[in-house]
């Protein structure tokens, strides 16, 4: 995809898409786009025809939208992009983790392929973002890691803290504040019923954690 340029709006729409079909659920819907894209569905439907137009998407009515090799290709490249030019702010910049998403979302859109390599070489080829977010390899693969949500662990179930969102920089500056970060290994000591808050070991210290939170806390379970 490289030999090719798209406008900085078709390259979100894609990484949108691919972020939506990354759930599992089938053929992303064009009301979950413009939810995705805070737009309105008259707005999503007409770039997801464009996309189509450009052979990135395939749109059939009612059926949903799925990219094409190409669109996930250039999907990949933009989040490869984005997750590095994160991890550069955030290690060689010194930049906090709750920053960094906000301005890796216009950068990504500049790096040159060149300052792609070099950003990558200088970091030593890095798989996981300050978020512990996957970063797509030179050849455009994602590795993914199975993870469950915090919420969803039992009493004594243990396991690593894999990743969280970049999206919401309330909640990592709350888990910067704890000292809480990915690659911490975690234990459940106590969890309310109906949504409620989780206890939870984080080496020596014992944290609750709110519902809300602990969903977006993404965990690999300990076998």
């Amino acid at each position: 995809m490289a030999e090719r340029h798209f406008s900085d709006t078709i390259q979100d729409y894609a990484k949108a898409i691919y972020s939506l079909e990354s759930r599992g659920e089938g053929p992303v819907s064009t009301t979950a786009v413009a939810e995705r894209m805070s737009v309105t569905p008259a707005s999503a439907s007409g770039m997801v025809k464009r996309l189509a137009e450009l052979g990135l998407a395939s749109h059939v009515r009612y059926g949903g939208i799925e990219l094409t090799d190409d669109g996930r290709r250039l999907a990949l490249e933009v989040l490869r992009h984005h997750r590095l030019v994160e991890l550069f702010l955030a290690e060689a910049l010194g930049m906090s983790w709750e920053r960094v998403h906000d301005e890796a979302e216009v950068l990504e859109h500049v790096l040159s392929e060149e300052l792609e390599e070099l950003i990558a070489t200088k970091l030593g080829d890095p798989v996981r973002d300050p978020h512990g977010d996957p970063i797509p390899s030179r050849e455009l693969t994602l590795e993914e890691r199975q993870t469950a949500p915090l919420d969803a662990l039992s009493v004594g179930d243990a396991g690593v803290f894999a990743r969280i969102s970049d999206s919401d920089p309330d909640m990592l500056r709350y888990l910067a504040a704890l000292g809480v970060r990915p690659g911490d290994e975690l234990e459940v000591v106590d969890k309310q019923p109906f949504e409620g808050p989780l206890s939870v070991r984080f080496g020596d210290t014992v944290h609750v954690l709110g519902g809300g939170l602990a969903r977006a806390m993404r965990v690999e379970v300990a076998l």
